[in-house]
């Protein structure tokens, strides 16, 4: 049993704000369960590291002891979520939605406790309300209040179009709120102006306001915008050891410590050493490891993890090849480069590969290849290197 203190030291690690912390007292006063919302919008089946961030403190209250509501949004999928957007977003099937939420439980549960886990589908009541419901929803709710929302303000200054249906979106994620009871609601800085909508309708209703809890937004392994999958800028939590690894190890030195406050349960004051030293002009590498490391084992194992991390020494430290490279096999005597390394899922798209070829970022055994035609004699075995992380062999059969 945790006191009310020692709850709230727990709630408030890496949150940006909680609106309100007196109304939290108050209700970790009743010494009951409290009813803890997340509402997920299953827009693509992948969870990646930004996601976890609010899982995560979902998961500190399941510690807490505190009941935990994970919300699918198969109802608010439908129209989609316009938070920080500047644009509409395209909608989804009912079919794809379904999907997605699937592959997205699956995921939640590498964090969350499944058996103390809650999941509900709002579409299970918001594609079964009436005009008459919605009518009634929306007269709590006015167009200027909506359009005090930044995206939605700045695109309409900017002549850009704001449809009918986005504005129904922080409508019925408060209702969900109502339909669930909810005493918190977590969510992204980037959700406040919805969550404070849940307060509102409740309030409206004669119900005791939900607290709003927000969390700080991680930035990509570019470094600059969020994470995200259409910016291709995202480390899956499914991903396989060896991409999550090298994926850690290519962010830009200046996130090293957000990532291990975000996303890691290493104490605040062991990093703020982390972060000293390297001030003072420690290698950054030291770090990046550990928080490689760290967060390969929570998703995989430490066996993975202590693997990765030889290799990884090995490839850029001592440049060597590392043990296990995908291999293919080939009857010519010759091949296209780019053009097998597309159909092999090396990479992408022609485009990234002449890209790469381009920054001088291929070599074929360990000289880096300059040919423009791209054709590449296979003589026995040879190890092609695309980028910084990607090893392949190629055997001609006899």
């Amino acid at each position: 049993m945790f006191s009310i203190d020692e709850q709230l030291k727990i709630i408030k690690k890496r949150t940006l704000e909680i609106i309100n912390e007196d109304e939290l007292i108050e209700k970790l006063k009743k010494g009951r369960p409290l009813n803890v919302k997340l509402g997920v919008d299953p827009t693509s089946p992948d969870i990646h590291l930004g996601h976890t961030v609010v899982l995560n403190k979902l998961r500190d209250f399941q510690i807490l002891g505190h009941q935990i509501i994970l919300i699918i949004g198969s109802g608010t999928a439908v129209i989609g979520d316009p938070s920080g957007r500047d644009k509409t977003r395209n909608l989804l099937t009912i079919d794809e939605i379904e999907r997605n939420a699937k592959y997205y439980s699956e995921q939640a549960f590498k964090i969350l406790d499944k058996e103390k886990t809650i999941i509900r589908f709002n579409g299970d009541w918001l594609l079964n309300l009436t005009l008459k419901d919605l009518v009634f929803l929306s007269s709590h709710f006015t167009i200027a209040r909506i359009l005090e929302r930044d995206d939605f303000f700045n695109r309409y200054k900017s002549g850009t179009p704001i449809y009918l249906h986005e504005f129904f979106y922080p409508v019925m994620q408060a209702y969900d709120s109502i339909v669930i009871d909810a005493d918190i609601e977590l969510g992204g800085s980037d959700q406040k102006f919805n969550l404070l909508c849940g307060r509102e309708l409740q309030k409206e209703l004669g119900k005791e306001e939900q607290i709003a809890i927000l969390m700080p937004i991680l930035r990509g392994i570019d470094g600059e915008k969020r994470m995200g999958k259409s910016l291709g800028n995202y480390i899956g939590i499914n991903e396989n050891p060896k991409e999550m690894f090298g994926k850690i190890m290519s962010i830009p030195d200046h996130l090293i410590i957000e990532y291990f406050e975000l996303l890691t349960d290493i104490s605040p004051k062991e990093i703020e050493e982390y972060k000293t030293k390297m001030e003072k002009g420690e290698n950054p590498m030291k770090y990046k490891l550990r928080l490689a490391k760290e967060i390969v084992t929570r998703y995989h194992s430490k066996e993975a993890a202590d693997k990765e991390e030889e290799d990884f020494i090995k490839v850029f430290s001592k440049k060597e090849i590392p043990e296990e490279v995908e291999t293919f096999f080939v009857d010519s005597d010759e091949i296209n480069l780019i053009d097998f390394l597309k159909e092999k899922n090396i990479i992408s798209s022609k485009s990234e590969g002449r890209r790469i070829f381009e920054q001088g970022g291929i070599y074929v055994n360990n000289e880096r290849f300059s040919d423009s035609s791209f054709k590449i004699k296979i003589d026995k075995e040879v190890i092609i290197k695309v980028g910084k992380r990607k090893f392949i062999k190629v055997i001609k059969n006899d």
